[in-house]
């Protein structure tokens, strides 16, 4: 996904999970980090800007528009991409749509932003006609997120589908089968087996970013804000996922993570020296394996999420960016097009694996050739990424994602967690129940 924290990728106002040059004026109040543009040396290019907060896919959005140029060669377009800084992007999008001037043809937004361009009437265009045709090819809930009343208008940029990350070093080592652990409680008997044969602990909690324990809920199909846009952060299963750790660390087979957040340089570290055997993260999270924990090269591997009951889902989708045409476009049609093109095909599916090693939203290109050939990600975690992953379409549930997510996630990563697994001052129960009723306080529910 993206080289930065989860938390600001996730639910933007909290580093998880918070205008330039655009179609109609100039409302920036800062200049792009990089730019770059491709096709303005075609005769007859139409201008589409876009607008990225994530320069690793700037290389995406160039291919793109090279395939659409040979493709298209009678209607050309001159695509100008521009990195913002994250909040930069976000807060002057939001403010030129407002305003009426200054925004974009084209924009990428993250999920924990969206619901601010879905208050009111969406200033975005609707891609249905795209959309409709192919959404069975898709993982549907990866639309969802992006959606309002019918209406899709974010093109999803990856699955974001949660898996168990094993070191099968230690887990050999410790005797454990990884492929006989269904259940969580059957997790729990392998972990007692590696604190009890090998140095390392099992897995680690992270009070400083509740991904990891969004994904144990998700898994339930539960959520913090239910589908009517209710909070239910203390439902029975939200307090089972929460306990649940806290048990493993009382038994000695998880631990705080240093750092508290898998995006720590800390935890980095310690994973890179062998200690833990496990940890629950999307499959984005392989960038990270590879680019900061090089000593596990060929030791890892990535199974579906053990379940607390046979219902539950293996996995869940986590994080993500809806790519969107803004009402200001001077060219609709052709920009929404091109975003079909660059998002909904079969081989722009495959160039997100390709180019940016994410996991495609559209499945049925999970078993092409090209996305079981040897690179970086084969190379450290094995050759059967998609094998896996071709087995949990079906088990990933849409995320609510609302005006109220930054609140919930304030009060869960300052208080709550700490609460429960760094302090132990709290059960989980008492402290969700604690949590529902301060993020009602707070938005006036």
């Amino acid at each position: 996904m993206k080289r930065k924290s989860l938390l600001a990728i996730l639910f933007g106002i909290v580093a998880m999970l918070l205008v330039a040059c655009g179609g109609g004026g100039d409302e920036s109040s800062g200049e792009a980090e990089e730019v770059k543009t491709v096709g303005a040396d075609l005769e007859n290019a139409e201008d589409l800007k876009l607008w990225i907060f994530a320069g690793q896919h700037a290389d995406f959005y160039e291919d793109a528009a090279n395939r659409w140029n040979e493709e298209n060669s009678d209607r050309p377009i001159a695509l100008t991409v521009e990195t913002y800084p994250y909040d930069q992007l976000h807060n002057n999008l939001l403010l030129a749509l407002q305003s009426g001037k200054g925004a974009p043809d084209l924009a990428d937004i993250e999920i924990g932003r969206f619901p601010n361009y879905l208050q009111g009437e969406p200033q975005l265009l609707a891609m249905n006609e795209y959309v409709e045709p192919e959404i069975e090819n898709f993982i549907k809930a990866r639309f969802e997120i992006y959606a309002k009343d019918g209406q899709y208008y974010g093109m999803p940029t990856h699955v974001g589908a949660s898996v168990m990350y094993y070191n099968t070093e230690i887990m050999e080592q410790a005797g454990v089968d990884i492929d006989a652990i269904k259940t969580w409680d059957d997790f729990t008997a392998a972990g007692q087996k590696v604190v009890d044969n090998t140095d390392a602990i099992m897995i680690n909690s992270f009070p400083g970013d509740l991904l990891p324990y969004w994904i144990r809920v998700s898994q339930q199909k539960s959520d913090f804000i239910n589908d009517n846009g209710e909070l239910t952060i203390n439902t029975p299963e939200n307090a089972k996922a929460l306990q649940y750790m806290k048990d493993l660390q009382d038994a000695g087979i998880a631990e705080v993570a240093p750092g508290a957040a898998p995006h720590a340089e800390e935890f980095y570290s310690y994973m890179n020296d062998a200690g833990a055997a496990a940890v629950a993260m999307p499959i984005w999270y392989m960038g990270r394996f590879t680019d900061s924990m090089p000593d596990l090269t060929g030791k890892m591997t990535i199974r579906p999420l053990p379940v607390f009951d046979e219902d539950d889902n293996r996995s869940a989708g986590m994080g993500g960016t809806g790519t969107v045409v803004t009402n200001q476009t001077e060219h609709p049609e052709l920009a929404k097009e091109f975003l079909a093109f660059a998002k909904l095909t079969k081989e722009s599916n495959i160039k997100l694996w390709t180019i940016l090693g994410f996991d495609p939203p559209r499945h049925d290109v999970w078993d092409a050739p090209e996305l079981s050939e040897p690179n970086k990600y084969t190379e450290f975690f094995g050759d059967n990424i998609f094998e896996v992953l071709s087995t949990l379409k079906e088990d990933i549930a849409p995320l609510n994602v609302t005006k109220k997510t930054p609140d919930v996630i304030t009060q869960l990563n300052t208080t709550t967690l700490n609460s429960v697994l760094r302090d132990g001052a709290q059960t989980a129960e008492e402290a969700l129940k604690e949590a529902q009723e301060t993020v009602q306080s707070s938005t006036g529910e």
